[in-house]
């Protein structure tokens, strides 16, 4: 009996060394694949909204099929912080002639997608700040595997994720 239960665990930690890890591995280098082709993605289409000042639909649309190609979801939010063209005056005491610091506003993802929509790009300055966040929406089949053996994973982690943000070089709003 004690030889009988001694196989059964032996050929138990047999196939979990031999079918599970392996697995857990190969799911763990296809997130990492994912992850490096989102991050270079997403760096290259801020990179480009810099260098030209504006994004476009087909851009934007391109953008978005390249990361989809990974076989995962995303969530992608885009803040554009716009460098105000009315700068005050700060009024001091001792100096009402002072201007004041720059001040950005800042317009989000559904803003952006719709002059998108309508017009077809949306244009940006010199001075203003882009930034890109890409998050995963879906379970990778790394996050099911840790998830079921381990239970580390809650339902709100992302496990793919890129941010790159820069200022705008050159105008292109007129």
């Amino acid at each position: 009996m004690n030889d009988t239960v001694m196989t059964v665990i032996a050929i138990g930690t047999t196939a979990i060394l031999m079918f599970i890890f392996p697995l857990m591995s190969t799911a763990d280098r296809g997130d990492d694949i994912a992850q490096q082709a989102v991050q270079t993605a997403t760096g290259e289409f801020v990179d480009n909204i810099r260098s030209t000042g504006k994004i476009t639909v087909d851009k934007y649309d391109d953008f978005l099929a390249i990361i989809s190609e990974t076989g995962n979801t995303f969530d992608v939010l885009i803040e554009a912080k716009i460098l105000d063209e009315n700068a005050r005056k700060k009024v001091q005491q001792a100096s009402s002639s002072k201007v004041g610091e720059n001040e950005y506003y800042s317009e989000f993802t559904a803003q952006i997608e719709d002059k998108l929509e309508n017009e077809g790009e949306y244009n940006l300055k010199e001075g203003d700040i882009i930034s890109v966040t890409v998050k995963n929406t879906n379970k990778t089949m790394s996050q099911i595997l840790r998830n079921f053996f381990y239970q580390v994973t809650g339902n709100n982690t992302y496990n793919i994720a890129a941010q790159h943000s820069g200022i705008i070089n050159v105008n292109a709003r007129n």
